[in-house]
């Protein structure tokens, strides 16, 4: 389903923090990797019925590299910016200095806080014709 030289990110869909890196995301994507989809989108439930992960410690982002597997937190989001290329690969440096219990500790500070204050939508976002393309559901 995710072409092979594609990366899908699957968002918590109503999270404005979650939309606002999505946005962010798409800008820095040069190289054109990444495809989306809310969690909360037929295919994000889908992904995590398959995979059983819990959404109860799991329910903000999820990259997925068919060619390898998935991460989750502050992995994924390591991964991305990775992505991006130039002094965003620097980061590399915190996946290996730092464990991912560490690192997640933060990540999931921040999660748990991220409507608080970020906010929430409704729904989740529609994206507009141009980069309808770029979204999976």
């Amino acid at each position: 389903m995710i072409p092979s030289d594609k990366k899908l990110i699957l968002f918590d869909g109503v999270c404005n923090l979650c939309n606002g890196a999505v946005q962010y995301i798409i800008k820095k994507d040069k190289k054109n990797v990444f495809l989306f989809a809310a969690l909360q989108s037929n295919i994000g439930k889908q992904f995590i019925q398959e995979r059983k992960i819990d959404t109860t410690k799991v329910d903000s982002i999820i990259l997925v590299d068919p060619n390898v597997a998935y991460h989750v937190k502050s992995t994924a989001a390591l991964h991305i910016a990775y992505e991006f290329g130039g002094i965003w690969k620097a980061l590399k440096i915190f996946e290996i200095v730092l464990p991912v219990g560490f690192r997640d500790v933060l990540y999931n500070f921040i999660a748990k806080n991220r409507y608080r204050w970020f906010g929430k939508k409704d729904a989740c976002m529609i994206p507009t014709p141009d980069l309808k393309a770029k979204f999976l559901d």
